[in-house]
Order: structure tokens, then C-alpha cells, then sequence
């Protein structure tokens, strides 16, 4: 009698026979034991495994129809992106109101469900801005029907909530996120409320914005991962009668296990009253290196709705990665009881490089699926198995997520080609851009050919950052003279263009040429900024490669208006703002870095002169 094994980490020992019946990706394996009580009979392992996430199609099931508080099929997955929310409180990530918009639109081509757009109540900025969200990318409906929801975080009192649906009310599916914190430490240290008046005002705030009209809220225990079993279930069970219809439950400070996170989602699931009536949601910290995977196993305990962001990035260690996450549920299908998603996944390395450019969060190199060695084979051993079959090493092929690779492209580009030869290959890269975008890009290409034998996708792609991704120029590099060297001190001067026109010249000395080329900017734009970072990274190898610079400076001035408040906090706090410029001179490419972060903070302050501030000490999920 055979005995079957379904432990896929099974290994037989040497000593047993074994054979092997491969049939596509199933294997047969029939142990016999000889010398032992089972002597007559044989164990069968059989276990199915993808040799990669790319050789199967990914899921044609089409994304169902949105309803509030229900998903048609079980098995559908709605992405809720927190990029614009939570994603923007990690340290130096301020993006301007144009850029969370270009980021929004680029969203919806991902094809997220809900883009939490920001947190209205917390400035004059902030409200404008998802407000621009929900008018303009909440209204685009594509010819499927799809349309992302846009939603506006608020704390749990009145004011947040109103200024949240008056901000989101403009899209076509508009949602209100609540939230209020339920674990012990944070009920008496922090909002210092008994349970009973926590629970009586997460209900009666849910109450009032289903009264302005909103028909989808979501509500968050925020700290749910360390707060009492049995007042969640509570809380949770009186907010859904006030009319929730998302439950979104997070792990505000990473310390959840994934075993111990997937039964939290179990158990409220199997304890709340009036769940079968509501989406669960999960929210994972980073804090300790595990929010995708705490992700999915609330995925398979019944949660179908993730909050993540791209690129992984938030508040301290950040949040889980829509680009892990999702192709995590693709790759383990198996797992998961095939789970899917809406998401383009042709549209994720585009995205990434969008939000790390706006951002000025770099990757590290070797960051899943988006980092510079993602699919970089050094190993010889790799190497050869790469040639040999793509399968040996990589499970998923770079292109599923939109990077093409430079040495499998079919057009090669150089000082000969022309206009539409670059537009094919930037469109094959994901890219699409206007003609007066490609115009000005392609005499940059030009400039670029002309000293490179070839120019690589990589050379693109700095290209675009450096003359797409941008803040609208109020000042623009003319010209830079700079002499260095060991003789004397290091002396640059510099031209600058203005927004009207009119030529601006400057010349100073320093420490070294950027040094020297930073005090003469500073002579021009006359306004005080202290630089906190500065990194430079060559694009490819080779002595003619281009140089990409990033910088981060916060403004100095005590009454500018380029100011935020603190999350953890509550204090008013000096924003900081980021640039990057790429060139194949590594002091020009340092000064349009460095004007580029002048410009963010400059377009900033002009558009909200007045940008009123309204503490949120109490802003986490």
C-alpha cells in the first residue's frame, strides 16, 4: 500500500531507491525502504512546482466589478497604493504637486484599485493636490470600465474627515480612510482614551462621513498588530454597523511574524461580527524586514485588499512593495489558492524609476525585482546556466515587469539615428512621451552619440529622468566654466536662465569644482539652502559614461513657507527636497542636480505661498 507524502520539503536519503517519472512540471517520486517496517510498500512524493513565474501567461481573469464593501470573485485582489500617503513620509520624499499627479496618472496605468492620495487636512498643499487627483486621474475611465478609487486619509474627528471627502468627493469613486489606534500602549500614551471612548469615536466618525455622502470608508485600527484580540473584534464589529466598508488592518510597526500576522487576519475574520459584509485590508511595516511576507499570508487568511507602495518606501524601514507583493501572488499561485491581481505588471519598472526619481529615494542595487543587479548575472556557474536556459536562475523574466534588456533590444542606437528610431526604442522601454519631449530629448541623444560609440538603454533612461522627470524649471543651467586643479583654488562661473528669460552670471571659488559651481548658483538664486546629500553613480561601465547626481537641501529660512509637520511628532519641521541630473561631464551633471532641488523647493513656494499647517502628531497607520 503506497503512502502518500505532501511535504514539498521532503528529501529521501541515498540509502533509498528512488525513481523519478518527470511529466512536464510534476514529479513522481516512489521510495522503497528495504530494510524497515514499510518493506512492502512505497511512498509517492508528488509535487508541482513552476520552473518559472514566466512561462505560464498571466491570469486573463478580467478585474471585476467595483463594489465598496464586496468583490465579486473570491479570488480577486484589490492593490491599494499608499505611495502619495504614506510613501511620502519617508524622510527627504516631498514631491510636488505635479509630480504626485505624473505618479497618480502612472498608477492608473498600473492599473492600481485605490491610490491613497494624501492626507488633506495636513496642509493647504496636500488637500490641493488630491483634490487635483480625484478631478483629473479619478475620472479618467479607461474602455473597460476601470477607474481607480482615490482616498484621503483623515484621523478620526470631524474636520480631517470633512476636509478628506472634500478633497476625494470630485472622482468618479471616491473613498474616506479613518483611523484610530487600538493597541494598550497607544490608547494610554498616546491618545490617552479608555476603550469605550475610543470605540464610541471610531463609530460615531464612521457614522458622520457615511452622513456627507461618502459610500465607501475605510476604517484602521491602527497598531492592530499588538492590540487585544477581543476589543478588535469589538471595535471592528461596531464600525462595520456604522456603515464601513473596508477593514484595513495594520501591522503599524512591523513586529508581526507572518505566521503570527496570518492568524490575526484569521481570527478576525472568523470573530467579527458582520464580516462577511466588509473587505479586509493589511498594512505592513518593514520595521523588521518581513511586510511582503506578512502581506501575503494575509492574503491567504482571507484579506483582499494589500496596501503597499512602490518601491517599497514610507516611514522608517518603509512598507511592503506593490512590485514584490504582487508578483509574489503570481509566483505562487500554487500557494495562495490562485490569487490574483489587476495590476499591468508591464508597467512596474517604469514606475519604479518614476517614484525613485521624484522622490530622490535611490535603490539599493540589490532590491528585488527593481534594483540595478535584479538580473545581473556575475557568477560564472550563473552565467553559464543563463545561456544555457534563462529558467536556471531567473524566475521571472525582466520584461514581465518592463525592463527590457540592453543586449537583446533590436535597435541600436548612435549618432546616426534618428527621431524615429529613438521614439521606437523609448516606447519599447515603456515610455510616452509628447513630441516636444522627444524633441528636446533627442538633441540631448544627439549630443550623447556623439562622443559614445552606442548608446545604451541605460543612457535613456538617465536621459528621461534628467529632462522628463523634473520640476518645472524656474531656473535653467546656461552655461558652466570651471578651473581646477592643484595650482590654485577652484573657481566656476555660471549662467543661468530665469523663467522670463533674462541671463544671470556668477562666478565664486571653493574647495572643489562642485563646490565652487554650488556658491556661484547660490549668488544667483540668492536663497539659503543647506545641502544634507550628495551621491554620484555612473549609468554604465566605461570611462565615457554617463553620471547621474542626486542631491537632497532643505531650505534655511526660518519663515519660508517650504515647511511640513512631523508625523511622529507633531513639530513643524523645514522640508527637504531632492534632485537629479545626468550628464557625461560630472560637475555639470552635480549643478543640474543641484538646480533641479532649487527648482522643486522654489515651484513649491510659489505655488502655496501660504500653506497653512495643521499638526498631525497623531499621523501613522
Amino acid at each position: 500500500m503506497a503512502t502518500v507524502i505532501r511535504n514539498p520539503l521532503f528529501i529521501p536519503s541515498s540509502s533509498h531507491h528512488h525513481n523519478f517519472n518527470r511529466n512536464n512540471s510534476s514529479v513522481l517520486l516512489t521510495l522503497r525502504f528495504p530494510h524497515t517496517s514499510l518493506r512492502h510498500s512505497s511512498l509517492h512524493f508528488k509535487s508541482r512546482f513552476a520552473v518559472s513565474c514566466s512561462q505560464s501567461e498571466p491570469s486573463s481573469r478580467q478585474r471585476p466589478p467595483y463594489i465598496p464593501n464586496h468583490i465579486p470573485d473570491p479570488s480577486y485582489v484589490r492593490i491599494f497604493d499608499t505611495t502619495l500617503r504614506d510613501g511620502e513620509q519617508s524622510p527627504g520624499a516631498s514631491m510636488t504637486s505635479k509630480e504626485k499627479l505624473d505618479v497618480a496618472r502612472q498608477l492608473a496605468k498600473l492599473g492600481v484599485d485605490i491610490i491613497e492620495a494624501g492626507f488633506p487636512a495636513a496642509s493647504k498643499d496636500d488637500f490641493e493636490a488630491v483634490k487635483m487627483i480625484a478631478q483629473e486621474v479619478g475620472n479618467a475611465v479607461d474602455d473597460d470600465g476601470y477607474v481607480p478609487v482615490i482616498c484621503g486619509l483623515s484621523r478620526c474627528n470631524e474636520n480631517d474627515i470633512r476636509r478628506a471627502w472634500d478633497a476625494v468627493k470630485h472622482a468618479k469613486r471616491p473613498r474616506v480612510h479613518t483611523f484610530i489606534a487600538t493597541s494598550a500602549i497607544h490608547m494610554e500614551y498616546k491618545l490617552r482614551m479608555s476603550k469605550e471612548k475610543v470605540i464610541e469615536t471610531a463609530r460615531s466618525m464612521v457614522k458622520f462621513a457615511r452622513s456627507l455622502g461618502c459610500e465607501d470608508v475605510e476604517f484602521s485600527p491602527e497598531d492592530a498588530g499588538r492590540s487585544d484580540r477581543e476589543f478588535l473584534y469589538e471595535i471592528l464589529g461596531e464600525v462595520i454597523k456604522a456603515g464601513a466598508t473596508t477593514l484595513n488592518i495594520p501591522d503599524t510597526v512591523g513586529i508581526n511574524l507572518p505566521s503570527e500576522f496570518g492568524r490575526l487576519i484569521a481570527d478576525i475574520k472568523a470573530n467579527t461580527p458582520g464580516i462577511e459584509n466588509v473587505v479586509i485590508s493589511t498594512h505592513c511595516q518593514n520595521d523588521l524586514g518581513l511586510s511582503t511576507a506578512n502581506t501575503i499570508e494575509g492574503a491567504r487568511a482571507g484579506a483582499r485588499q494589500l496596501e503597499v507602495t512602490i518601491n517599497g518606501i514610507g516611514e522608517r524601514a518603509g512598507n511592503a512593495s506593490l512590485e514584490e507583493v504582487v508578483m509574489a501572488l503570481r509566483c505562487g499561485a500554487h500557494i495562495t489558492g490562485n490569487l490574483y491581481t489587476g495590476i499591468n505588471t508591464k508597467h512596474i519598472f517604469l514606475t519604479s524609476k518614476m517614484v525613485e526619481e521624484y522622490t530622490g529615494l535611490q535603490l539599493q542595487p540589490h532590491k528585488a525585482l527593481v534594483g540595478a543587479n535584479a538580473f545581473a548575472h556575475e557568477s560564472g556557474i550563473h552565467q553559464d546556466g543563463m545561456l544555457k536556459h534563462k529558467g536556471t536562475y531567473e524566475i521571472i523574466s525582466p520584461e514581465d515587469i518592463g525592463l527590457e534588456r540592453t543586449n537583446e533590444a533590436g535597435i541600436v542606437l548612435g549618432k546616426l539615428s534618428g527621431r524615429h528610431a529613438l521614439r521606437k526604442r523609448l516606447e519599447e522601454l515603456g515610455y510616452e512621451l509628447n513630441d516636444d519631449q522627444v524633441q528636446s530629448l533627442f538633441w540631448r541623444f544627439k549630443g550623447v552619440a556623439e562622443k559614445k560609440k552606442r548608446v545604451t538603454d541605460a543612457d535613456l533612461r538617465a536621459l528621461v529622468s534628467d529632462e522628463v522627470f523634473q520640476a518645472e524649471p524656474v531656473w535653467k543651467l546656461g552655461d558652466i566654466q570651471v578651473t581646477c586643479g592643484t595650482l590654485g583654488l577652484s573657481t566656476s562661473t555660471v549662467k543661468l536662465l530665469s523663467s522670463d528669460g533674462s541671463t544671470h552670471v556668477a562666478c565664486s571659488v571653493g574647495t572643489g569644482p562642485v563646490d565652487s559651481a554650488y556658491k556661484a548658483i547660490d549668488l544667483i538664486v540668492k536663497e539659503p539652502v543647506t545641502l544634507l546629500e550628495y551621491s554620484m553613480n555612473a549609468v554604465t561601465e566605461g570611462i565615457d559614461a554617463i553620471a547621474t547626481t542626486r542631491v537632497v537641501i532643505r531650505a534655511e529660512s526660518e519663515t519660508s513657507t517650504a515647511t511640513t509637520t512631523s508625523a511622529s511628532t507633531g513639530e513643524t519641521v523645514l522640508r527637504t527636497f531632492s534632485g537629479s541630473g545626468a550628464g557625461m561631464d560630472v560637475v555639470v551633471s552635480s549643478v543640474k542636480a543641484y538646480i533641479a532641488a532649487i527648482n522643486k523647493m522654489l515651484g513649491f513656494k510659489e505655488t502655496y505661498p501660504s500653506a497653512e499647517k495643521i499638526p498631525i502628531s497623531s499621523l501613522k497607520i
